[in-house]
C-alpha cells in the first residue's frame, strides 16, 4: 500500500491554505512600520537564529526578508558580506541607516526584490552566496517555488524560520481563558514535507521567542489585540476586554525603545507571550 503521506503534493496542500488566509501585508505596510525599527543590539530571537544557521568565518550571506537588519546587520558586523533583501524601499532605507550607524554599510548590498519576482534578474544568480537565509519572511503562495530559490542560490546551507504554532498574532493563552478557538497552523509542517519531496533532509529545531505587548490605555490594548479574534470569534470583544482590564499592568519599561524600536506603553500584560518558530535547515 501506498503511504498518502508520500504521495500528497504538499505544495498544492499550501496554495489551498493560503487562499482561505487574508493577503499578505504588502510593501506599503511594511513601508509605514519601517519608522519603528531602529539600530539595536540583536534581539535574543536574532541571537539564536545566528547560532542555529552555524555561518561560518567570511561566508557570503543572503538574508531574504532582511527588513531593517536584525540578521544583517549582527553577521556584518562580525564580518560577513551580506545581501540584503526585501521588497519594502523604505524597510531597505532603514536597514542602510543601521548599516552606516555601526559602520558597516560595505558589507551590506541591499536588493529590493520580493519572492515572486525573478531573483537572477535582481542580481541573485544561483550559487551567488554561501547561505542562505529567510527568517520569519517567507509570504508567498508558491511555497516549493521559494524554497527552490533559497537552494539555488546558496552554495552550502539554507536556513528558514516558519510558524509551529498559533501565529506571531495569537496570543494562546488569552483566547483559552475568554475561550476563543485557536488554529495551528504549522506552517513549518508544510516546508518540512516539500523539502523532502524535492530529496532534501531538512533539520528542525524550535525557537521560543518572548513578546512584550504593551499599550497607553484599555481601549488601545483592546484595539490592538482584538485582531486575533477571527475566524468566529469575533463575539468574543466583551470577554477580551473584560480580560484584559484584569491582567493588565504598569509597565516598569514605559517610554523605552520597544521590541521593534517604538517606545513602550504605560500598560503590558501580567504573563508573557511566547511565539514558538520552526527552524528549518538543509
Amino acid at each position: 500500500m501506498r503511504s498518502q503521506l508520500l504521495e500528497t503534493d504538499w505544495n498544492e496542500e499550501w496554495m489551498l491554505l493560503q487562499r482561505h488566509r487574508r493577503p499578505a501585508d504588502d510593501p506599503s505596510y511594511w513601508d509605514a512600520k519601517a519608522k519603528h525599527f531602529r539600530p539595536r543590539e540583536t534581539h535574543p530571537y536574532a541571537q539564536a537564529f545566528l547560532e542555529l544557521a552555524q555561518i561560518l568565518p567570511g561566508e557570503s550571506v543572503l538574508d531574504m526578508g532582511c527588513g531593517a537588519g536584525s540578521l544583517a546587520i549582527p553577521l556584518a558586523r562580525g564580518g560577513h558580506h551580506v545581501v540584503a533583501a526585501d521588497f519594502s524601499p523604505r524597510m531597505l532605507e532603514t536597514l542602510q541607516e543601521g548599516s552606516a550607524y555601526y559602520g558597516v554599510e560595505r558589507l551590506v548590498r541591499p536588493v529590493c526584490v520580493a519572492w515572486d519576482d525573478d531573483w537572477e534578474a535582481a542580481g541573485l544568480a544561483p550559487g551567488s552566496v554561501d547561505v542562505a537565509l529567510a527568517s520569519r519572511s517567507i509570504t508567498t503562495s508558491n511555497l516549493k517555488a521559494a524554497l527552490g530559490k533559497l537552494t539555488a542560490v546558496a552554495r552550502r546551507r539554507r536556513c528558514v524560520t516558519l510558524v509551529a504554532g498559533a501565529g506571531p498574532h495569537c496570543d494562546e493563552h488569552i483566547m483559552e481563558a475568554i475561550g476563543a478557538s485557536v488554529t495551528h497552523s504549522r506552517d513549518y509542517v508544510y516546508a518540512f514535507n516539500i523539502l523532502v519531496q524535492m530529496g532534501e533532509k531538512p533539520e528542525v529545531r524550535y525557537i521560543d521567542s518572548p513578546r512584550h505587548d504593551t499599550f497607553d490605555s484599555l481601549e488601545e490594548g483592546l484595539a490592538d489585540f482584538a485582531r486575533m479574534l477571527e475566524d468566529g470569534n469575533e463575539n468574543k470583544v466583551d470577554e477580551l476586554r473584560s480580560y484584559l482590564k484584569r491582567h493588565m499592568v504598569e509597565n516598569p519599561h514605559v517610554g523605552e525603545p520597544g521590541e521593534k524600536g517604538a517606545p513602550q506603553g504605560r500598560y503590558m500584560l501580567d504573563h508573557e507571550r511566547i511565539v514558538r518558530w520552526a527552524f528549518l535547515a538543509w
